[in-house]
């Protein structure tokens, strides 16, 4: 396995939170205003219902209550110092400008951390954890707060039964400490990430940014929501995941048979079925949260291990695949063995 420091500095995962709002919006609630019912959304996606925001909630809302509740699952307190640096992963930000990361730093009490945001969509949360380990490896930063946060209900065409079963609204967080011990549970062993930006027209929200910004005429109103095209991302989903934790696995020096768990990303229970069976791994090991939450896109990596480790499925040195497939394209994977951590 090829070192990820030349310093003996590694990245390791010392603490985990989540966040979802209150509204819960079951399958049964989607089926009285639209033409939907709670059997074709479960036998199609898996999904049994999902979290929305109440009008008036915000990204960094959600993002601050996440990252509050992993900085006290890695017993520190929010203050300035706790951290050197907030990635948020989103694609829902507070706003076109400015980044939201710098609020959430600043209402979570860190102080003049750096924050930035990280725009890679469903993958999202997997190039903030490999931009945050690189900060630590590098001996920039000696923790880094990583969240991943989407309030997607807002890009939502109401009218739109295909997308509104799907998506959810949430936050999850974990927090990266620098460790010379390269052996220890929660050391980020190895990251592979890729994009094919010939594809981006698969998963887009046209309007809004600066290609249509700059373009004369007002854009279509459906412009402004999500769109995707199902039967391609499905396809795209399995294959680029498949080959991304291939890659991850090689490096690490892990056989299929000695992953304990697959944390895909959790955007349909068919994706995670086929992802199982293309890699060889048991379905019975891969991590299923979705049902609950729906895809709640940068959110949906972090939610679901934060809610297997607070189920207790995570044990202490199993070892951990986490992937993700989202717009762009892009993809990733990453591989950890799970430390002695808890959701606070």
């Amino acid at each position: 396995m090829e070192p990820l420091s030349t310093n003996n500095s590694h990245a390791a995962l010392i603490g985990v939170g989540a966040f979802l709002p209150p509204r819960r919006i079951s399958n049964e609630d989607l089926a009285e205003r639209m033409d939907t019912t709670d059997e074709w959304i479960t036998t199609r996606t898996g999904i049994r219902a999902r979290h929305w925001a109440d009008p008036g909630i915000a990204t960094s809302d959600l993002a601050v209550e996440a990252g509050h509740r992993a900085l006290k699952s890695a017993r520190l307190t929010a203050e300035p110092g706790a951290v050197d640096a907030v990635v948020l992963a989103t694609t829902t930000p507070d706003h076109p400008c400015p980044a939201t990361a710098p609020q959430v730093a600043a209402r979570l009490g860190l102080g003049t951390a750096a924050a930035y945001d990280v725009a890679a969509v469903c993958t999202g949360f997997l190039y903030a954890l490999a931009t945050a380990s690189a900060q630590i490896v590098a001996g920039h930063a000696r923790r880094v707060l990583v969240i991943g946060a989407e309030t997607y209900s807002t890009l939502l065409n109401p009218a739109d039964r295909t997308t509104n079963v799907i998506f959810g609204d949430g936050a999850g967080a974990v927090v990266l400490e620098a460790t010379s011990e390269a052996d220890r549970p929660g050391v980020l062993l190895g990251v592979d990430l890729g994009s094919d930006g010939t594809r981006h027209t698969l998963i887009t929200v046209a309007a809004g940014g600066s290609r249509q910004r700059s373009t004369p005429g007002a854009p279509d109103p459906d412009a402004h929501y999500f769109a995707m095209d199902g039967k391609k991302v499905f396809a795209q989903a399995v294959t680029r995941m498949a080959g991304s934790c291939a890659k991850v696995l090689e490096r690490v020096g892990w056989t299929t048979d000695e992953v304990d768990h697959l944390v895909g990303h959790q955007a349909n229970l068919r994706i995670l079925h086929a992802l199982s069976r293309q890699l060889g791994v048991p379905q019975r090991r891969a991590v299923v949260h979705l049902d609950q939450v729906g895809n709640t896109s940068a959110a949906s990596v972090p939610l679901a291990l934060a809610d297997a480790a607070g189920r207790g499925t995570l044990g202490v040195g199993d070892r951990v695949l986490l992937t993700a497939f989202g717009g762009g394209l892009t993809w990733g994977a990453a591989a950890l063995r799970w430390p002695d951590v808890v959701p606070a």
